[in-house]
């Protein structure tokens, strides 16, 4: 699967930076909050037949196409080979000409995560993944510290939008207890890697949409980071609509920010 970085290079070069940072990106809000620009359209359309044409019989569900046809979603717990495509993450940054962003990739097979790709386009950095070989960034193996710390030395981050009001009481209590508990960076394809090389420790999700968490999802297993719902049991891109995704760069610090933010 060499040719996806190049195909998400050049997604990234003809359709996504052109219009960074510049009104011709012509972001519109498809839900409240949530932003599609003319790069998401153009990336996707461009990227759809491409990734299918590499595995024959592959299905592409991509953010926009799904937007307009949320039955595609089906393919992503059925038999037989499914991508999945993000072609802009962090959209409301990049609309805003601010970053961080990312385009990312999938790629699943009965259902279960065996290649992912996430590409910074504004630095050109690359993140990838492949089930039981490993993790990579910019072809350098990468592996998440084991290391345990105390509570008061974890720096984590909570995406608060979408939190119950049960969860939004006690991650509140718990600002106190960490070193650090940020808002996030708007970004899932820049959460994974600051995780996996130890920029940040932790960062709870409450809504987990496949294309935002699959690719970083397994960057996160094959470097030795955990990715599991707060109740312990793992992530599967099919139950896209379960709320609750807690990432931790190993299994101790994830138990550690459990405890923590989740009732």
């Amino acid at each position: 699967m060499s040719e996806v970085p190049e195909l998400l290079r050049e997604a990234a070069a003809s359709f996504v930076l052109p219009v960074f940072g510049r009104a011709e990106a012509g972001a519109e809000e498809k839900a409240p909050g949530e932003w599609v620009t003319v790069a998401d359209r153009a990336a996707e359309e461009f990227l759809t037949p491409r990734l299918a044409a590499l595995v024959p019989g592959s299905v592409v569900v991509g953010e926009e196409r799904a937007a307009a046809d949320p039955a595609i979603l089906g393919h992503l717990g059925a038999a037989g080979t499914a991508w999945l495509l993000d072609p802009v993450d962090g959209t409301a940054n990049f609309a805003a000409g601010t970053g961080p962003f990312a385009m990312m990739a999938a790629l699943l097979r009965q259902g279960e995560i065996i290649a992912s790709w996430i590409l910074d386009p504004l630095s050109g950095r690359l993140a990838a993944a492949q089930r039981g070989a490993g993790a990579w960034i910019d072809g350098q193996r990468i592996t998440a510290s084991q290391t345990a710390s105390p509570d008061a030395e974890l720096r984590g981050a909570v995406l608060r939008r979408f939190l119950p009001r049960e969860v939004t009481t006690r991650v509140a209590a718990a600002e106190a207890r960490f070193k650090e508990l940020s808002a996030g960076s708007g970004c899932a394809g820049a959460d994974y890697p600051a995780i996996v090389t130890g920029e940040r420790d932790f960062t709870l999700y409450w809504r987990a949409l496949p294309w935002d968490h699959a690719p970083g999802a397994l960057l996160a297993a094959e470097s030795g980071a955990t990715a599991r719902r707060p109740d312990g049991s793992p992530y599967r891109p099919a139950d896209h609509a379960r709320p609750g995704l807690l990432v931790a760069r190993n299994a101790a610090t994830w138990q550690q920010a459990r405890i923590g933010l989740v009732p």
